[in-house]
This record gives C-alpha cells, structure tokens and sequence, in this order.
C-alpha cells in the first residue's frame, strides 16, 4: 500500500489539473490512469475546444491553453504550413499577438496538448501511474463516512486523505456508494422543461421521407439497425437512455503524413442506410454538413458527429470488458463511416472525392494505429450530491443563479441525438437533442461533493451533480478542468483543516481560487 495526501483517480484532463494544482499547493499527490496517456479527450483527439467564451477561463486551464498558444509561436512547429496559413486561410482569423486572447490558443494537435500536460505534471512532482484501473468490485475500503484506500486490478492500493473521481464513468464515485443517476429525469422531477424523452419535431423534419426498412418498402423486412419501433414514452419522461457517442478522429489532408481509411473487419452497411438515403434525398449535401472537419495546425481535422445514435446506453455502468465491445462498436462504425463516404457507390461523386483526399493522421497516435484512444463519453453516470445543477440554474430567462460558485459554464444545453425513433404516424425521427444557447452562469462547489451522509473526502469534477439538461451545458472539457482545480484547493483545505469536504469554509475556499486567478463566477471576473 502506498500513501499520499490526495489520489486523483482519472486521467481525463480535470484530472491532470486537479493533480497539478494539489501538488502545487504541497501535497502528496498520485494520478491513476487506466492506460498509458493523460488527458483525456483534451489529448485524445477533440482538439477544436468547446469553448465560447475564453474570457471566462482562468487559473491552471489558462495557463494550459496559454502554453500552447506559446508553442505554436515557434515556427520551427509548423512542418508544413505556417502559423499564418493556418489561421488566416484554415481559421479566417488571425492571432494578433501578446494581447490576443489572453495568449490561449483552443486548436491544437492532440500530441502536443498531451506533452504539455505532462510536463506540467512532471514539474509540479505528481506521482503518475498508468495502465491501473480500479477493481469494479470490492475495489473501495471505507471506514464509516471515508474512504480509507481505492485498490487496483494489479493488486496496488493507494491510502489517500481525500480522493478525486475525476473519470468520465464515475466508477470510483460508484463503488463508494455514492447515489448517482444515468440517462434522463423526467421534466417533473426538477420542474424542467429540456428533459426526458423527447423526439424532435422542429428538426429533423427531412428525415420523414426517409423509408426505414431493411428493404426499402418492405415491412417485412424489418426495421434498419437501431431505429425504435415504436415512441418509448411519453414526451419528457424519463428513461435510461444517454445522449451519441463518438470517437473524434484526427485526419489529414497531407499526403505524407496520411494514412488511408481502410474498411473494418466488422463493417455493417446497415448501420449507415439511413445516411444513405438522407443523401440520396439531399444529393447536394457536402462532405462538411455530414461530417464536421475543424482545422487543426499542420493539415490535420479534429473531425466530429461520427456518432452512433442508440450504442452507448450501456457503457456507463458496464465492466471493462463491455466498455471494451462497446468501444470497438463505435471504433468500427467511425472508420466504417468514412470509408462508405469515399467508396460506397451510392455517395454523390462530389462527396466521394473530397473524402478520398483525407485519411488518418500517421504522427498522431502511434501506439494505437493512429486512432484516438479514449472514446468521447458524453454523458454517464451523473452523481446525485449536495447540490444538483438543473435548467433553472443555466437558461437565460429567469435563471436563479446556483450559490457557492467555484467555476463558469458558458456553453449552450447541447445534447446530441439519442435515438432514432418511429413516431405515431410511422414516421422516422431522430429523438433527443437539446440546443439552446445561455449566458455564463456560476456552477456551485456542492454540486461536486457527494452528500454528506454517504461520504466526506471525495469531490467529483466530471461525473458531478447535475440533471441531463444542466450537464448537457457544463459538460465540457474546459470547465472539467476549472472543476478539477477548484477540486484540488478544496481537498487541500479539507486536509488542512481536518473537516469534511462538504464543512469547508467557503468564503475561504472562495479567496483562494480567486487568488490562483481562477473565474469562479461571472461577477468576479473583473476582480482578476
């Protein structure tokens, strides 16, 4: 058994700042990532960040963005455009200077984003270990209220003070007992009026002429791959269900950094068939309505809605093992994807051809064939703590503002489509989504605290307490790592005072983010 002060379970980016910062403020820290990188999504491919507003980001987060603004300043980066091109011609803007931004850069190559992180963490002296993962039973020691020691599938144990679930899963939080939800509320439980089950009958509409059998006009031939048959409930009632998955994979237009797309093993042309017909239907669609392509320095993609509609409900609560088949599901669809827009002779000309010019990126990802690594987990298990973040506390309109601010959500309710579904009237829908712009809105430090009752040295910065509707908003890798520090100094406190996380004195807590720069509340930004 090994003891440290605080044990950061997680290498998503929150995590890699939450062990920074603890070890910054003279703890004894250990990183716990289950494979053999850190960072997450952060370095694993979604390198166009979610981010509207970058005046809103402070403290560690800035400085990670800042240090890659820095980077790129360095000609000697750009292997083949100029840090000009990049911006003026791929970005249509232009990064002006020492003044610009803060000095933070949001697009970034996910190798670079990764060495940085691990400079940081090397700097700050966290004890890093990799390729561990927490035993999913009997994996947690409590003693009462605490947990004494997280033990691992090699055998290792870490003895902690405080521990941080900084996963995208939750499974420490889990198997602390801790009470957590998965899928949608319904509208009544929060008085909301985003949540639950939902087709979508403002968008989507061309979708209704799109037949959905197996054999187009057939009945008989059943229903195409992951298409309901029926509405599962009500409008806004609850289910279990969890909002698209993806990987975001990075590609190239380079051809000698390229590597071609070539078709999976497991490759089902069913699963694209409702594509297919939407492009027949919409023969004048481009390659960038059906598939995203961001640029990224030096030719590369971060490339976005490859998602599979209907394939994750079960990852949030499953083993390894299941996580494992639902990952290569989604691993086979993505590539799967790309390479029917480029070979499927039913894809318009025009799209076949802009596709044929982009493959994989040979110098990212090399150890796992030039595949991003960490699935994009959207949404999974979400705690029930303290405080619960809901609609009423992100919407514009007659918001009221959560208490105890220790971070800034600034994104819009963003939820992907969940599922495919056959409405009342036969007709195909896509059923789910949720898009509506706010106004930056403080999240409060209770929604990162189990309840008391249940546990007193574990803060949650990903899996934190919120209704599908607030975290469809909050849920977004910057403000995972402002969680994550703010995380950090209040585990620290904790530890100093000998008080439980949720008894801290916030006003305290307050100052101290305040004085690390952190923005921890609309209001408060002019004070930094």
């Amino acid at each position: 058994m090994q003891t440290f002060d605080i044990c950061v379970y997680g290498e998503s980016a929150s995590g890699v700042i939450a062990a920074i910062q603890s070890a910054r403020l003279g703890k004894r820290v250990v990183l716990v990532s289950k494979n053999q990188h850190v960072g997450g999504l952060v370095t694993s491919g979604l390198t166009a960040t979610d981010m509207n507003r970058n005046d809103m980001v402070g403290g560690l987060t800035r400085e990670f963005y800042q240090r890659i603004y820095t980077y790129y300043l360095n000609p000697a980066v750009w292997k083949n455009q100029t840090r000009d091109e990049f911006f003026i011609k791929s970005l249509k803007r232009t990064y002006k200077g020492k003044n610009d931004e803060r000095q933070m850069q949001w697009v970034y190559e996910s190798k670079v984003a990764e060495k940085i992180m691990l400079d940081m963490l090397k700097e700050a002296g966290v004890k890093l270990w990799t390729n561990e993962r927490l035993r999913l039973k009997n994996g947690v020691k409590k003693a009462g209220k605490q947990i004494v020691a997280i033990t691992m599938e090699s055998g290792k144990t870490v003895k902690a003070k405080v521990f941080i679930d900084a996963t995208y899963e939750g499974d420490l939080m889990a198997q602390a007992g801790i009470s957590y939800t998965v899928g949608r509320e319904s509208n009544a439980a929060y008085n909301e009026t985003l949540n639950g089950y939902r087709i979508n009958y403002s968008q989507g509409a061309d979708l209704t002429a799109i037949d959905p059998y197996t054999e187009a006009g057939n009945k008989k031939s059943g229903l195409l791959p992951y298409i309901d048959k029926k509405p599962a409930a009500e409008q806004g009632a609850k289910d279990k269900k969890v909002q698209a998955y993806c990987y975001r994979l990075t590609l190239t237009d380079d051809p000698d950094n390229r590597v071609k797309v070539q078709k999976p093993a497991n490759y089902n042309p069913l699963w694209y068939e409702v594509l297919v017909r939407r492009i027949q239907l919409n023969p004048e669609l481009t390659l960038q309505k059906i598939i995203t392509l961001t640029p990224m320095p030096n030719r590369k993609t971060d490339t976005n809605h490859l998602d599979f509609f209907g394939a994750s409900y079960d990852y949030a609560e499953a083993d390894y093992q299941k996580r494992k088949e639902i990952e290569q599901l989604h691993r086979d669809y993505a590539l799967g994807m790309l390479w029917l827009l480029e070979h499927d002779p039913r894809i318009p000309e025009h799209i076949r051809k802009e596709m044929s010019d982009w493959g994989l990126a040979k110098d990212e990802f090399e150890d796992t064939a030039n595949f991003p690594g960490q699935i994009y987990v959207r949404e999974a298990r979400r705690m029930v703590g303290e405080y619960v973040m809901v609609e009423k506390n992100i919407i514009k309109q007659n918001r009221e503002n959560a208490q105890h601010a220790v971070g800034v959500g600034t994104y819009a309710l963003d939820c992907h489509y969940v599922s495919k579904v056959m409405d009342k009237n036969g007709k195909l829908r896509f059923e789910g989504t949720i898009f509506k712009p706010t106004v930056p809105y403080p999240i409060s430090y209770y929604s990162l605290t189990p309840k008391k009752k249940e546990c007193s040295n574990l803060l949650v910065p990903v899996c934190l307490s919120a209704s599908h509707v607030a975290y469809s908003s909050i849920r977004m890798e910057p403000v995972y790592m402002v969680l994550g520090q703010s995380a950090a100094v209040a585990a620290s406190m904790a530890i100093d005072e000998n008080t439980p996380v949720q008894d801290i004195a916030y006003d305290h807590l307050a100052k101290k983010l305040l004085d690390l720069k952190q923005i921890i509340e609309p209001a408060k930004i002019k004070s930094n």
